[in-house]
């Protein structure tokens, strides 16, 4: 039976005693204790075994106070969209504002400065990287991040990396629902605005588009594909290049709401009636969507509750880390909605 004196003796160790044992400073076993990764490994072995040969058992209350159960995100952004990220930034903010977790936001100014921006998060302290479009498929920034030992969650890519976190719809089937529901409107001749091609889900979304006409037994017209980038400039350049062919599209399908409602925007200019003389679909459901006229009928990304789950992925992958456990590097597809609005109809006869 263990004596109250032996009790006693155990409770009154303190670092000091471990890192004597150690032969390293009380801050090193701190940070090992801590689960800090600014430690050699040889160093967190050689703490590790003094506290099991002391039975040395860490105060919780202490550990708390220091900080122990303290994670540090990073969100990395650069969408050209201000309604997208708005919704983004609100639901990484509510999740961690939950989970009392820091989050260092930061801008990646310029095409090309991803490097220095993720390496400036990196040097910051942060546990792990949130990463949403386009920054979630940059191939710079993971390398940093693999550098560094940092996870990372890449939400809304179009190819989920395999040694990182991932969140994301299913960009082929939203975008292939959506022209399906265009088709069986009646529209047979329906423009597409891509997405930019610095983004993998671009692409799934235009494959989505091009399967649904294919099925329909719809040709499938080059001319009817014109490039997008995100920005409402450029799905103004986009819907007038449509626009103004020869025999131009009954119907618009943009691969997000703020090229959608630069197209309506466009349509109203050449005094075209949306719906009437022309079917405006968007990608997204932000809120731009119901603050133009007519509203959009579009597909509902739940990008607030995406950001959330990243939140939720990132920290799960720290906590195991730190326990020394395996990461896993799960991959989570979120449904989707078509939300049909007023901005969508039958084609006018011709």
């Amino acid at each position: 039976m263990e004596t109250k004196t032996a009790r006693r003796q155990r409770g009154s160790l303190t670092i000091h005693d471990v890192a004597r044992r150690a032969g390293v400073s009380p801050m090193t076993v701190s940070r090992v204790i801590n689960g800090e990764k600014n430690v050699r490994e040889a160093t967190r072995e050689a703490v590790n075994a003094a506290i099991r040969d002391l039975n040395y058992q860490p105060n919780p209350a202490a550990r708390s106070l220091a900080g122990a159960d303290l994670i540090r995100l990073g969100l990395l952004y650069s969408n050209p969209s201000a309604a997208y990220l708005s919704e983004f930034l609100v639901g990484g903010l509510d999740q961690c504002s939950r989970a009392n977790i820091q989050l260092i936001v930061e801008k990646c100014d310029v095409e090309g400065g991803e490097k220095a921006a993720a390496e400036k998060l990196v040097a910051s302290g942060i546990d792990g990287l949130i990463l949403p479009p386009p920054l979630c498929d940059s191939e710079v920034i993971v390398r940093v991040l693999a550098a560094s030992k940092i996870p990372a969650v890449a939400v809304a890519t179009g190819q989920p990396p395999p040694d990182a976190a991932a969140v994301r719809i299913d960009d082929f089937a939203a975008a292939r629902e959506m022209t399906r529901h265009i088709l069986r409107l009646g529209h047979r001749r329906i423009g597409f605005i891509k997405g930019h091609p610095n983004q993998t889900a671009s692409e799934q979304r235009r494959e989505g588009y091009v399967a649904a006409l294919e099925e329909a037994g719809v040709p499938v017209d080059p001319k009817l594909i014109v490039q997008g980038y995100f920005t409402y400039r450029s799905g103004l350049e986009a819907a007038d290049e449509l626009l103004g062919l020869e025999d131009p599209p009954t119907a618009i399908f943009a691969s997000n709401d703020d090229m959608a409602a630069a197209t309506v925007a466009v349509a109203h200019r050449r005094h075209l009636d949306v719906p009437a003389d022309l079917t405006v679909c968007g990608y997204d459901d932000t809120a731009l969507a119901t603050t133009i006229w007519p509203e959009l009928t579009t597909i509902r990304q739940p990008v607030a509750e995406m950001s959330r789950e990243a939140v939720d992925l990132l920290v799960e992958e720290i906590r195991s880390r730190r326990a020394g456990e395996t990461p896993k590097h799960p991959h989570a597809v979120l449904d989707f909605a078509l939300i049909r609005r007023e901005s969508d109809g039958p084609p006018k006869r011709r």
